[in-house]
């Protein structure tokens, strides 16, 4: 529902019951989360999905942290040349 302490929900009827137990001062306890799926041939490429949606999530200041000057320096060249190629 929420992220953090202190931060409200988006979704209109969130919003409202976290209006309500905020006012009332009564918690709730989170749902448990759901396991990992069972890696198994029929739901591999979901699991596969899954996996790299989860790093797509870490963005692109994290990852620039972790790659050296030169390997900057590749990645920006290329985006440039993709941009420029691109017809107007």
């Amino acid at each position: 529902m929420t992220i953090g302490r202190g931060k409200r929900p988006r979704d209109p009827n969130q919003l409202a019951k976290w209006t309500v137990d905020q006012s009332t001062s009564e918690q709730t306890t989170p749902e448990p989360k759901p396991e990992a799926p069972v890696m198994a041939p029929s739901n591999l490429s979901e699991y596969m999905a899954a996996i790299g949606r989860k790093g797509g999530q870490i963005g692109g200041k994290r990852r620039l942290k972790t790659m050296t000057k030169e390997q900057r320096r590749k990645v920006a060249k290329t985006a440039a040349k993709a941009r420029w190629k691109k017809a107007r």
